[in-house]
């Protein structure tokens, strides 16, 4: 069942009742409504007038529900999850701890590889020239020594938009906005997926930030980047202005959890497919596996 993605950018007072997530408002005569909190993945609260009772928090955690809020300037700055994601946790921290070096460089190579194919992919579904980029893919080494990662992006980020004198930076000119706040929501999908399947979202494979709580986070979404440049492009060409993040432009990124991704062929949401990639690391470094499955662009 595909999960839904929940936003609220007005005051509300979000509480439970029967299992249901109960949305009232301060304007009376605004219909209360409610939803299913089994149907819900990912919650998005932006409005700094949000009152959400700790019934519901509670509620939310055991469904493993990705509840994201946002700073005054409504960009995502946090992420709810549980303490206890896995009924094997200890035992799968454990192995996650004790990976080898090696093997850690090996599923960076993998990644790196990955992400480079799908960007290689959106290029070439947007009809700019991505021979470079396969080659790169193939070439990159354990650990990604070569840094073909960079390489790849300087061109990726030259050619993806066609804007004159766009570059890619947190504090960069649009669409940086655009891409910071799918980026922002992707994360957090991912860390989901991550302690729904045992792991410690903060160790990661290649990222080892000490200031940074979701390394390994930014290690596993690196693949699924193109997905949130591909809604991000779309937005491009059919909005008027991207200087402002505006309800409709949120409404598409925040597509970005139902959005269909192939991995070995099998088309799923997004959401769905994360969790099979997080899976597949956890076999990684439990030893029953040498591979990640990551979706193909």
């Amino acid at each position: 069942m595909i999960k839904r993605t929940l936003f609220f950018g007005n005051p509300a007072y979000l509480s439970t009742k029967n299992e249901q997530l109960v949305v009232s408002y301060p304007d009376k005569e605004q219909e209360t409504k409610t939803v299913p909190i089994e149907d819900i993945g990912v919650i998005v609260l932006e409005n700094q007038q949000i009152t959400i009772t700790n019934g519901l928090l509670e509620k939310l955690t055991n469904n493993n529900v990705a509840l994201i809020n946002c700073d005054q300037y409504h960009m995502p700055i946090g992420l709810l999850m549980p303490l206890s994601g896995h009924t094997e946790q200890t035992e799968r921290y454990r192995h996650q701890i004790e990976a080898s070096l090696p093997l850690k460089k090996n599923l960076w190579q993998q990644t790196v590889s990955a992400k480079i194919t799908n960007q290689a992919g959106l290029l070439k579904e947007k009809g700019i020239p991505m021979r470079k980029m396969e080659l790169w893919a193939k070439e990159v080494t354990s650990g990604d020594t070569l840094n073909h990662e960079a390489r790849a992006a300087v061109y990726y980020w030259e050619k993806l938009f066609n804007l004159e004198g766009f570059t890619r930076g947190k504090k960069g000119l649009p669409p940086n906005n655009l891409l910071n706040y799918g980026y922002a929501i992707l994360r957090g999908i991912t860390a989901r997926a991550i302690v729904s399947s045992g792991m410690l979202p903060t160790l990661g494979i290649f990222h080892r930030n000490k200031y940074n709580a979701y390394c390994l986070a930014d290690d596993i979404m690196e693949p699924y980047r193109p997905y949130v440049d591909l809604i991000v492009c779309h937005i491009i060409e059919t909005e008027d202005t991207i200087e402002e993040l505006t309800v409709n432009i949120k409404k598409e990124l925040l597509s970005i959890a139902s959005i269909d991704v192939k991995i070995d062929g099998k088309s799923s949401p997004l959401l769905v497919a994360m969790s099979r990639t997080t899976n597949s690391l956890f076999e990684c470094f439990e030893g029953r596996s040498r591979k990640i499955l990551y979706p193909v662009f």
